[in-house]
């Protein structure tokens, strides 16, 4: 199982409400597992935004995905909401431990230099692990779905 994530703020100037109803209106219409929070802190970046979360079975679903997106059935609802975007950040992860679900909390984690996996595994007690697979922008390597910052479920 995959996670594709995609961490944003709004433009200069963009009401709340109308950036936030944009992400309702396209996660309503993407036929996948998904939700957007918002964040009083982004993960690599202590100003606040907005995290998506999107779940697919594999590499290929990760395709489907991003086609599915911008297909005719959900181009006018992936346009409204990309428009009102300023910044945009994103990550592949992959279930390392735990359910394949989104996160009600996340608490991202960098791995020391020469530490491995299982000392992290073992440092995050019962909590399901993410880890980054792939890196679009300064994501960092670990989601531990536990503790971490106030969010606030958008979508």
């Amino acid at each position: 199982m995959l996670a594709y994530l995609f961490w944003h703020r709004p433009g200069t100037g963009v009401d709340a409400g109308a950036y936030e109803e944009a992400q309702r209106g396209f996660h309503a219409r993407i036929e996948s597992a998904s939700a957007c929070f918002h964040v009083a802190e982004l993960p690599f970046d202590e100003r606040p935004g907005y995290e998506d979360w999107y779940l697919v079975d594999d590499w290929a679903g990760l395709g489907r995905l991003n086609a599915a997106a911008v297909d005719a059935g959900r181009r006018a609802e992936h346009d409204a909401a990309a428009a009102l975007v300023g910044e945009g950040w994103g990550g592949v992860y992959a279930i390392v431990r735990g359910a394949a679900e989104i996160p009600a909390a996340a608490s991202w984690r960098h791995k020391p230099r020469g530490q491995g996996l299982d000392a992290v595994l073992a440092d995050a007690g019962d909590a399901a692990v993410w880890q980054r697979q792939m890196v679009l922008g300064p994501a960092p390597e670990l989601c531990v779905a536990a503790g971490g910052p106030r969010r606030r479920r958008v979508a």
